[in-house]
């Protein structure tokens, strides 16, 4: 089914918060790119564990232990498929920032020397920002930054030069979150590995909006966060390849990532579990899975299909306000959106936006160096999904007006 056949009204309904209002105005979510909103199927996913089949994992031989283990092995095979990939290669985590986190400090710290360097990209989320700079401080490493085209999108020249021989690690977003750029992270990744570079790819706004296939990107981890997949918060993914894996101490400790423990010393257990240390997110993993379920039924290459359509109507109709400003045009952009309006507050905008039942984001959205680059302090982003609707894009476009002229 393509995506023009696909009812989009009767997709919509399955998200129960979109029926609500505030401020006494209908919601207009236009904030994807923070936080997705969930199914009614997620929801009732999540809530059956807890009703039915609550326990912990791989602790018990009753019923329920063992409903609550099949759970969320269920969970994890069902990821796999998913993204296409080994299940016993997939770690479940918080989110991206634990992935990273666990990426940094279980295989880059005990690798990394002085004279080695991480390498990443200006448009990069501060996840993959910060755990690079505890890493290099600790190890003597440096940080390397690929710069960025006036449109947003990577400089791909600039980028490969900096690969030079003392690089180890490069940590690239798939999409960024500020820009929407949608970076060739394939055509990147078979490079750095020619150049023995281990690739560390953050797929957090990549996952939500269109089809990715990790065994194709052949990059060496990529991570991925639940909650903007439309599944519970405090969810995610970390995939490795398996020889990192296999060579990576553990990063917490605990039970469930042991075999056996002696005061003398412990036997760790294999990976993934190693990485999986005390009772995990059993039931939000339960609703992850039926998450992704519920993405594979439209199809993201429909809701790629889709977002471009809303995407296109909204950045057609901002333009023509006067004294706005998109920052991020890349040809390949996702449906992200940060604008600003001269002599107007980010978050001036958003307040008042707020009033209107439009939700947007102000701020600089975890990418503090990528806004210095910009030039600006904060902008408004409005990011959409395929729940939202080109009438809603009317509504914020003329909420987007009144409150520019409330504020002069």
């Amino acid at each position: 089914m393509a995506a023009a056949d696909i009812d989009w009204t009767r997709v919509r309904a399955d998200f129960p918060i979109l029926e609500r209002e505030v401020h006494g105005k209908p919601l207009i979510y236009f904030d994807s790119a923070n936080t997705g909103q969930k199914p009614a199927c997620v929801i009732e996913a999540t809530a059956e564990f807890y009703r039915r089949h609550n326990a912990n994992v791989s602790r018990a031989v009753h019923a329920l232990g063992n409903e609550a283990t099949e759970a969320y092995e269920g969970a994890r095979a069902t990821l796999a498929r998913h993204f296409h990939i080994r299940a016993d290669e997939l770690v479940l985590c918080s989110g991206t920032t634990f992935a990273m986190n666990l990426v940094a400090y279980s295989w880059a710290l005990p690798r990394l020397q002085p004279g080695d360097a991480i390498l990443v990209s200006r448009m990069e989320h501060h996840a993959n920002i910060v755990p690079w700079q505890l890493i290099a401080q600790r190890t003597g490493a440096v940080l390397k930054v690929a710069e960025l085209r006036p449109d947003g999108s990577l400089d791909l020249d600039a980028l490969r030069a900096a690969m030079t021989p003392e690089v180890r690690i490069l940590g690239l977003a798939h999409v960024s979150n500020v820009l929407g750029t949608i970076n060739p992270v394939a055509a990147i990744c078979k490079e750095a590995a020619r150049r023995g570079i281990v690739s560390v790819i953050d797929g957090s706004q990549a996952a939500p909006h269109m089809p990715v296939d990790i065994a194709a990107i052949g990059c060496d981890f990529y991570a991925a966060t639940g909650h903007k997949m439309g599944g519970p918060t405090g969810t995610g993914l970390l995939w490795a390849r398996r020889e990192h894996l296999a060579a990576m101490p553990p990063f917490l400790g605990g039970g469930e990532m042991i075999k056996e423990v002696r005061f003398e010393g412990s036997v760790f257990n294999d990976p993934p579990h190693r990485f999986e240390a005390g009772t995990p997110n059993i039931a939000g993993a339960v609703g992850l899975g039926a998450a992704s379920d519920y993405l594979d039924a439209i199809g993201l290459a429909n809701i790629a299909a889709r977002e471009q359509e809303l995407l296109a109507h909204a950045t057609e109709e901002l333009l023509k306000i006067d004294g706005l400003r998109i920052f991020g045009t890349a040809p390949e952009k996702a449906a992200v959106i940060s604008f600003a309006i001269d002599g107007t507050h980010s978050h001036d905008l958003a307040t008042l936006l707020d009033l209107e039942g439009v939700a947007v984001r102000s701020g600089q959205h975890c990418a503090h160096p990528l806004l210095q680059w910009l030039g600006v302090g904060t902008t408004c982003r409005a990011s959409l999904a395929y729940y939202n609707t080109h009438a809603e894009i009317e509504a914020f476009i003329a909420a987007l007006r009144k409150v520019r002229g409330l504020l002069g």
